[in-house]
């Protein structure tokens, strides 16, 4: 056992540069100052808890969410909808196993049968597909219609009754039944079937074209191939190979819900396309036995009803969204959606979640307020010290820093600590706006050609990446003292703050 995973982080002053500090493999070790919230998170992950994370920008919400993914185990289930010859526009739902889909995937390659390249195939066959020239034994591809060898055309049948147009008109016709286009019309014909001998028994054979190689279906194949046609139609809604990790932050209701595609058709069995091939998964369907991540959560407004309904019923029906489509009139019912769900959000926008999804959370998980800053102590320096090594291994364009820029980079983390949330022995953990600062000085040493970051990097990238507000501060001493050397006369007279403070606005409306 290392001393990383015993709980005892190694002394970074006794290095050279951030090169040399181990980053862990445990994503969730990664997250920096969080302990109770990724405590929660293993748990969540096993017991497949719910999460509401609530707490200001760049402080982990997003990283501890994508980190409890890579704790589940992979899907175990394929959703598909299939074709109800019935009523058409309801579709039933098929949910298959892990070894359901295997299944399924080897008896569609045995049906498929064996490819072959033509010149492996009999003679007489090669030339019927339209692989061999009859007139001089020739291979070449069947949209060929004249051998490129002796520009003779591959067949040489003619039509019925002995018709000189026959080969054309037949030509013609092949051609508009199987979607070929003039002038290529393709040589000979889609599929041959013919018998051959097996271990001394007679078998049905099936020869068909298959690009530039032909398929080969045997008896087996043949009576496979056959079962499978008298199945109903089906398409993957949600495939078994898959993300367990969905983000839908800003998610539209179509993304979110799913949706039934428009077709111009209306559906029609021979123009258009049947309303089982038109349906699109939503989100919360791709999260199934995954997690559903949504950030900035009060942004969602009413569709958080939805989610409150998919979370509780653990199914969710998909339709068309679009009232002018033809999907309208279509509904899928009972699709499944057991997905863990992550929230996040800021404390000032904690009152616009609804009431219903955050009892739905606590009742079945957590409710968390992340940290903003940690005390400032030799361990915590340490991961401080692995933070920027991590984002440094992320960024990639970047050299490492050394051991005295992580130093000035710990300095500003204490100074932001006491300036953003007033911590006197503490450093922050609004660590986006930090790696931020990582990144401008690595930057900086990148352009000047330097190995490391060094402290005049840090120095230099502190000053650069001030905010607005803090440069309008240092510049004009307040904001409304750069209000008034910023814009032009023209521009005071226009604005209600001149008529307030020339005109004796306040005076007047409180007279």
């Amino acid at each position: 056992m290392t001393a990383r995973s015993k709980g005892v982080l190694p002394d970074f002053a006794s290095m050279d540069s951030t090169a040399e500090i181990e980053i862990p493999k445990d994503p969730l070790i990664r997250v920096i100052g969080q302990d109770e919230a990724v405590k929660l998170a293993r748990i969540a992950a096993r017991q497949r808890r719910h999460l509401l994370l609530v707490g200001p920008p760049g402080t982990g919400k997003s990283m501890i969410a994508q980190a409890l993914s890579l704790y589940l185990e992979r899907p175990k289930e394929e959703i598909r909808v299939v074709h109800n010859p019935e009523n058409p526009e309801r579709p039933f739902i098929e949910v298959k196993r892990a070894d359901e889909v295997q299944k399924d995937i080897a008896s569609r390659e045995f049906a498929s049968g064996d490819m072959i390249d033509p010149k492996n195939a009999p003679i007489n066959v090669a030339e019927r597909l339209g692989y061999r020239c009859r007139n001089c034994g020739t291979y070449s591809p069947y949209s060929e219609r004249y051998c490129p060898k002796c520009q003779k055309p591959k067949t040489n049948e003619t039509g019925a009754g002995g018709n000189p147009f026959g080969d054309l008109m037949t030509g013609l016709l092949e051609a508009s039944m199987t979607g070929a286009n003039l002038p290529g019309i393709a040589a000979g014909k889609e599929r041959v079937t013919t018998t051959r001998n097996r271990f001394g028994k007679e078998e049905v054979v099936v020869f068909e074209r298959n690009g530039e190689m032909i398929r080969v279906l045997d008896q087996e194949a043949l009576e496979k191939r056959r079962e499978l046609e008298k199945i109903s139609p089906r398409k993957v809604l949600v495939p078994l190979e898959r993300n367990s990790f969905i983000l839908a932050t800003g998610a539209s209701e179509v993304e979110l819900l799913g949706d039934v595609r428009h077709d111009p058709y209306g559906g029609h069995p021979q123009l258009g396309t049947q309303p089982y091939n038109r349906v699109v998964a939503g989100a919360i369907h791709e999260a199934h036995e995954g997690i559903l991540f949504i950030d900035e959560l009060s942004h969602l407004g009413h569709l958080q009803r939805f989610i409150l309904t998919a979370m509780q019923e653990r199914r969710f029906p998909i339709s068309g969204r679009n009232p002018q489509g033809s999907g309208a009139s279509v509904r899928v019912d009972n699709v499944p959606c057991e997905f863990i769900f992550v929230g996040a959000c800021n404390i000032q926008d904690l009152e616009q979640v609804l009431s219903p999804l955050r009892s739905r959370i606590n009742g079945n998980g957590y409710e968390v307020l992340v940290n903003t800053s940690m005390e400032d102590n030799p361990d915590n320096r340490a991961k401080l010290a692995q933070f920027v090594a991590q984002e440094i291994s992320m960024d990639g364009k970047i050299p490492h820093a050394s051991i005295a820029s992580v130093e000035e980079i710990i300095k500003e983390a204490h100074r932001r600590a006491k300036i953003l949330d007033g911590q006197i022995n503490a450093l922050t953990l609004r660590l986006r706006e930090l790696g931020g600062l990582i990144r401008a000085a690595g930057d900086m040493a990148a352009a000047e050609g330097d190995m490391l970051i060094e402290p005049r990097h840090i120095a230099v990238a502190i000053k650069r990446n001030k905010s607005i507000e803090e440069q309008i501060q240092d510049r004009y001493g307040s904001y409304s003292k750069g209000l008034g050397k910023d814009i032009s006369s023209s521009q005071k007279e226009r604005s209600p703050y001149y008529f307030w403070n020339e005109h004796g606005g306040g005076d007047q409306m409180f007279s």
